[in-house]
C-alpha cells in the first residue's frame, strides 16, 4: 500500500506519452511542436537519482496508425520498453493519453501537456479522480508556461525557440488534503521534436505513506521526418 499510492500521482503526472500530421503549423503558432510523421524516431535516456542508478534507453517509434479516444484521434507510437504511446495534436494544444496500470484501477487518463499559442505565466490545470489501494484520490495538475522561445542545449545538441512548462502536483483525500506533498517538475518542448528534457522532484509524507522521486528524462537524439 506505501508503494502504491504514491506511483499513482506520479503516472498521472508524467502521462508522456493523433491525427495524421502533415508537418503544417497549427493556426496561431510560428511552429508545430510535436511532429507525428510515422518514421520518425526519438531516443530517451531515462535516469532515477533516487536511488542512483544506470540510465535506461528507450525508442520513441510513430507507427502509421491511428486510435481514437474520447472522440479525439491519438496516433500511436511504439516504446521499446513498455507499452505504446499516444499523441495529439489539436490545434494549439497537445494531448498524450495512457492506460494506469491494474494496480491502480486500470483506468484510462488523458493529459494536456502542452498549449504552443499562450503567453508566458499562462496557465491550466486538469483534474484526475483515481482509487489507489482503495483510496479515493482527486489529483489536480497546474502547468505554467515558463519561458518561449528560449534556447536549451540536451546532450551536446542545441534546441531552439524551446517552452519550458512547470508543473505543480496538489491532491487531496476522503481524509482531506494531502499535506506534505511537494514538486518540481519542468519539461522543455523543441519545434517538432517535442520533449527534449523533464526533470521530476516529488516528495510525499501523507498517513504513514512516505515516497521520494528525483528523475530525469534527455533525449539523446532524433530523426523526425
Amino acid at each position: 500500500m506505501k508503494n502504491a499510492f504514491f506511483p499513482g500521482i506520479l503516472i498521472l503526472v508524467t502521462l508522456l506519452s493523433c491525427s495524421k500530421d502533415d508537418s503544417t503549423p497549427p493556426p496561431g503558432s510560428a511552429t508545430l511542436y510535436m511532429s507525428l510523421t510515422a518514421g520518425s524516431t526519438r531516443n530517451y535516456e531515462y535516469i532515477n537519482n533516487n536511488p542512483p542508478s544506470a540510465p535506461s534507453l528507450y525508442t520513441l517509434t510513430s507507427t502509421t496508425r491511428d486510435t481514437t479516444v474520447n472522440s479525439r484521434s491519438y496516433h500511436v507510437f511504439t516504446n521499446s520498453n513498455g507499452p505504446s504511446e499516444y499523441y495529439n495534436n489539436t490545434g494549439n494544444d497537445y494531448y498524450t493519453f495512457q492506460n494506469l496500470p491494474e494496480a491502480l484501477g486500470g483506468s484510462s487518463e488523458e493529459n494536456l501537456y502542452l498549449k504552443d499559442n499562450v503567453a508566458v505565466n499562462s496557465t491550466w490545470n486538469q483534474t484526475f479522480d483515481i482509487t489507489i489501494s482503495g483510496i479515493p484520490l482527486t489529483v489536480t495538475i497546474i502547468n505554467k508556461i515558463i519561458e518561449k522561445g528560449v534556447a536549451k542545449s540536451v546532450n551536446s545538441i542545441n534546441y531552439n525557440d524551446v517552452i519550458h512548462v512547470k508543473t505543480d502536483v496538489s491532491a487531496s483525500s476522503v481524509f482531506g488534503p494531502v499535506t506534505g506533498l511537494t514538486s518540481d517538475i519542468h519539461s522543455y518542448y523543441a519545434p517538432k521534436v517535442g520533449l527534449i528534457q523533464n526533470t521530476t522532484v516529488i516528495d510525499l509524507d501523507f498517513m504513514g505513506f512516505i515516497s521520494n522521486t528525483n528523475t530525469q528524462t534527455n533525449l539523446k537524439s532524433s530523426t523526425i521526418l
